[in-house]
């Protein structure tokens, strides 16, 4: 119970203290949007490397060459915990937003952050607004902001490896033809999620699998991008599992 409580005190010391900067970082963000973006990277990363850091948490990384410095891509990542975003977002090399349920707009502060951040907010309640956010995604990526987004659409708390890939939204990547990164993480679900409210120090496993370039697949491939991803996420997963 201790981890948690130092968790919840030091985001929300964090949220308050940096309002200020926010306001700074939105005066900055007038005259050089980069620079806000880079900024406001920075920032939330050590933020969430101190969040990792209060919950004890270790990680060993994989393949993280992988990962174009140059462009901006489509990371696709396997969701177990709230704390993937925790782990994965630190890791980024350069401005990436995240695809969010609508619901964390609610939360004061925090929703300015991920506003910095180029987050989108999903409402999976209507169809043609969920569009509307594709068509964003797509905007931003042809504007270098990576995205990152977990297909399965909500944590997968099942025992099996992964849940069902939503095809809509690999529109980002077929539309664009940026490279989709797989990123997938073993055991995260065991710092929180396993014996909520507790957090417990976890060694958890990072692996970024070599980019999926659609151009360079088959026409049935790129018909079924959904699943020859979720392919490679579930075998890799599936090695780190141990």
């Amino acid at each position: 119970m201790i981890r948690l409580i130092l968790v919840v005190l030091f985001v929300a010391v964090f949220l308050i203290l940096s309002l200020p900067i926010q306001g700074v970082l939105w005066i900055v963000g007038k005259f050089n949007p980069w620079a806000k973006k880079t900024v406001s990277l920075a920032i939330v990363s050590w933020a969430f490397n101190v969040v990792s850091f209060l919950s004890g948490i270790k990680r060993t990384v994989i393949g993280e060459e992988n990962v174009p410095k140059d462009s901006a891509v489509l990371y696709v990542g396997n969701h177990r915990s709230i704390f993937d975003i925790v782990l994965a977002y630190p890791r980024v090399p350069r401005p990436t937003g995240f695809i969010a349920k609508k619901e964390i707009l609610k939360v004061p502060l925090l929703n300015i952050w991920m506003i910095y951040m180029d987050c989108l907010f999903l409402d999976r309640s209507d169809i043609r607004k969920g569009m509307e956010m594709i068509l964003t995604a797509i905007d931003k990526v042809k504007n270098g902001i990576s995205i990152f987004i977990y297909p399965e659409g909500t944590r997968n708390k099942t025992d099996k490896p992964l849940g069902e890939f939503k095809k809509g939204s690999f529109k980002i990547a077929q539309k664009t033809n940026c490279p989709i990164v797989p990123v997938v993480i073993n055991h995260s679900d065991e710092i929180l999620e396993k014996h909520f409210p507790f957090i417990k120090a976890t060694h958890v496993t990072i692996e970024y699998c070599k980019p999926v370039i659609m151009s360079e697949l088959s026409k049935e491939d790129q018909k079924n991008i959904d699943q020859y991803v979720a392919d490679i996420v579930e075998k890799t997963y599936l090695k780190n599992a141990q």
